[in-house]
């Protein structure tokens, strides 16, 4: 399939979200949950903390059995028990007596205040008090954090390290997610060889196999790459069984816009091209298609043209799949130097961004790895736009906001 105009960068976006599919959900152990997205509101089992419970070590005491202490006028107590961490203990704690208590431990009944250790004086089974506590001083009260039967994450939460920390608290050692996205990465060429200290003539190593699969992880996916020649027989028949093996389908190489691609032809053959070739720089021979219901990405195999047609795009498909809301999200800074660009396309220059202010990178061919190692974001030029000038505020796509 031959497409001999452009498509706009909104439009293809168009496509992919009319065509747009959803994983479904499974049962994971929370120790494997995380960087997942919940597939269920959580709602917590108990109060949490589930009893008052110390803040410090020290000792549980009847708060007014304290006021007036000082260094020069301590108040004595009598310690009557001792709780640690997980323990409990069955002793009340009665008007002048004190139970040495660990920082988690649960408030004995009759006390209502602790006081720090630093602030006491032990005398065998007696304390001085230093100074006095107020009623729930170091006491950390049941469900200070969590109340029983509260709703703590809401469904399609991306899970944190806060996120997992909230659901064991809640009581839960399993949770519901959406399954990760199976992408099946077909790296063709022929040229292209496993890297190795020793290389043929006329060979390349295969940079992108490990580049896609790297990728593939880091929008949430789990990548299973293969490395085939420029064959159209063996690419459709990989294309064909992979269709219905794995949820999206991802190949670099054979996208040049031109009669005789390999792989355009064999997803054309095989089901519809929906786009191919797009008004972006760089990466315009970016395809688009389905095979069986499968969405199959064709990146370019220049390896920078193939990383930023996966930001743009495939990141962008695979992360909504996981049922994530998830769209570019650029920010405002202010660029160094002036930028030309040409209307009707969308530009996404490799660049170094800090807080302020963002600086391209010289190295612009879609070949030159090595500038997207010098880079952290990408300067974002819309289509309609004629460029930048130097100091001039563009919007920038902070690598790190593409990565969950």
């Amino acid at each position: 399939m031959f497409l001999s105009e452009l498509l706009p960068v909104r439009d293809a976006f168009r496509i992919l979200d009319e065509n747009q599919r959803f994983t479904e959900p499974e049962t994971v152990d929370l120790l494997e949950a995380y960087h997942r997205v919940l597939a269920d509101d959580i709602v917590s089992r108990f109060d949490s903390p589930p009893f008052d419970r110390s803040a410090m070590d020290g000792y549980a005491v009847r708060a007014e059995d304290t006021f007036g202490s000082s260094p020069g006028n301590p108040s004595t107590l009598r310690v009557t028990d001792s709780i640690g961490a997980g323990e409990v203990s069955g002793v009340d704690v009665g008007h002048g007596e004190a139970v040495r208590i660990a920082t988690g431990a649960p408030i004995p009944a009759g006390a209502d205040a602790v006081v720090m250790e630093e602030y006491t004086l032990r005398d065998g089974s007696e304390i001085r008090v230093l100074r006095p506590v107020a009623p729930s001083e170091n006491v950390a009260p049941a469900g200070e954090d969590v109340r029983r039967g509260a709703t703590v994450l809401r469904e399609r939460t991306l899970l944190r390290p806060q996120e997992i920390a909230m659901a064991a608290s809640a009581g839960y050692s399993e949770l519901k997610v959406f399954k990760r996205p199976s992408v099946r990465v077909i790296v063709t060429g022929n040229e292209l060889v496993d890297p190795s200290d020793d290389l043929e003539p006329g060979k390349i190593p295969n940079s992108n196999l490990y580049t896609l699969n790297a990728l593939v992880e880091s929008a949430g996916g789990s990548a299973d790459p293969v490395h085939l020649p420029d064959d159209m027989d063996t690419v459709g028949e990989e294309i064909e069984s992979s269709a219905s093996e794995y949820d999206v389908i991802i190949t670099t190489g054979g996208t040049a816009i031109s009669r005789g691609d390999v792989v355009v032809d064999a997803v054309d053959g095989l089901g519809e091209v929906l786009f191919h070739g797009v008004a972006l720089r760089p990466g315009k021979p970016v395809a688009f298609g389905m095979v069986s219901e499968t969405p199959v990405f064709m990146l370019s195999g220049y390896p920078v043209a193939a990383m930023v047609q996966f930001d743009v795009f495939a990141r962008y498909y695979l992360l909504r799949m996981q049922h994530l809301d998830y769209r570019h999200r650029a920010v405002k800074r202010r660029c160094r130097a002036k930028v030309a660009s040409g209307p009707g396309r969308t530009d996404y220059l490799r660049a170094w961004a800090d807080d302020e202010e963002v600086e391209p990178v010289q190295s612009r061919g879609s070949g030159i790895i090595r500038s997207m190692v010098g880079s952290n974001a990408y300067i974002v030029i819309d289509e309609n736009l004629e460029g930048i000038s130097a100091g001039e505020e563009c919007d920038v796509l902070l690598f790190d906001s593409m990565v969950i």
